[in-house]
């Protein structure tokens, strides 16, 4: 036999070496989170549980398992049939399940009877999250930020774009979050992933830049949305040089309808996300600005959310949690365009590798 198991820890260090991950969970438990990398080849499925585990809960464990062990059969049998006949001899893949290792030690086992080399995660799933957060505080602090300041609408997310595009290290914290980072920040269609996977993929991107070089990122609250950014992120973030990019309201304007333009083209959706401002802002305001929107004003509305709403706290809220922010570097784009913003980027960079 040639099964070898290693730790969580150690499985941190070593997705790389791996022809494959191998996530044997259910598609349920793969799509909340799984290790960076990894595909789902289910020894149960979803439905398949929750059947074994009415008949474990009903009837008996001995009747569940014999249930249990026919399902998981029949899935690894499709699994080879579909994903390994055409494996050579050296494939190795690091297989992991749950905790247990009994969805995973199944699959694993007949691999290592056809001759495959297999590695198991110790503790599985859950061990792997927890060594995952405990390496993230410890990762998170080994890096040099840049923090992207500026008002809502000042094209924050355009100079990131324009840095990683020119290669900078940048890490966008709104699209690992799918959120655009604001009570209107939502997406239409698009969910936001779990914490955990939130958290993994921060890890996966930090692990994969250099510390002796900065990493780029925007000045973010504790939330994206609804997910939370690490607190040791959060930490470092909070005490890094910053950048504040400034343009005119006019260009703000126009740039948030050219980001938000799925608001533009569903008036319905806008009002409804105003509606959560009503707390805020009052009833009358609120209800004014949903007619504006109906009535094809949204231009309007979106300046009047800046003057009365976003920018009013803007200051106090990086004067509060940015400790450098008053220190910061005034950047002052040609305007909002792709190419003025990648001209930016570009001076930025230049000036970074100048002593």
């Amino acid at each position: 036999m040639s099964l070898e198991r290693i730790s969580a820890e150690e499985a941190l260090g070593a997705l790389g070496r791996f022809s494959d991950v191998i996530d044997a969970r259910s598609e349920g438990e793969y799509a909340e989170d799984h290790l960076p990398g990894a595909v789902n080849w289910p020894s149960l499925r979803d439905e398949e549980r929750k059947i074994v585990g009415t008949k474990y809960k009903q009837i008996s464990q001995f009747e569940a398992k014999k249930l249990g062990a026919a399902l998981v059969a029949k899935n690894i049998a499709e699994h080879i049939q579909r994903d390994v006949l055409d494996k050579p001899r050296e494939w190795q893949p690091l297989i992991y399940c749950w905790r247990g290792g009994k969805r995973s030690g199944a699959l694993a086992l007949v691999l290592d009877q056809i001759g495959f080399r297999i590695t198991l995660v110790d503790g599985g799933y859950k061990a792997f999250r927890a060594a995952l957060v405990a390496d993230l505080q410890q990762l998170a602090a080994r890096f040099q930020y840049q923090v992207v300041c500026g008002p809502t609408g000042s094209g924050k997310t355009r100079l990131l774009q324009a840095l990683k595009a020119e290669g900078a290290q940048v890490l966008d914290l709104e699209a690992l979050a799918n959120h655009r980072s604001s009570v209107l920040g939502a997406i239409p269609g698009v969910q936001q992933p779990s914490q955990k996977a939130f958290d993994s993929s921060i890890w996966s991107v930090l692990r994969g830049f250099d510390p002796a070089k900065p990493v780029y990122i925007e000045s973010e609250s504790k939330k994206v949305g609804n997910v939370a950014v690490p607190e040791g992120l959060v930490a470092a973030m909070r005490v890094s040089p910053c950048l504040q990019i400034e343009l005119p309201q006019d260009e703000r304007v126009a740039l948030l309808l050219e980001d938000y333009a799925f608001f533009v083209t569903d008036i319905a959706f806008f009002c409804e996300r105003l509606g959560a401002l009503t707390e805020a802002r009052s009833k009358a305001v609120v209800q004014d600005w949903q007619a504006r929107a109906r009535s094809g004003d949204v231009a309007s509305v979106v300046r009047e959310l800046l003057v009365k709403h976003y920018d009013p706290g803007y200051l106090q809220s990086m004067h509060r949690n940015f400790s450098q922010h008053a220190a910061a570097r005034v950047l002052s784009p040609g305007g909002r365009s792709a190419g003025a913003m990648a001209a930016l980027a570009r001076t930025i960079l230049k000036e970074e590798k100048t002593p």
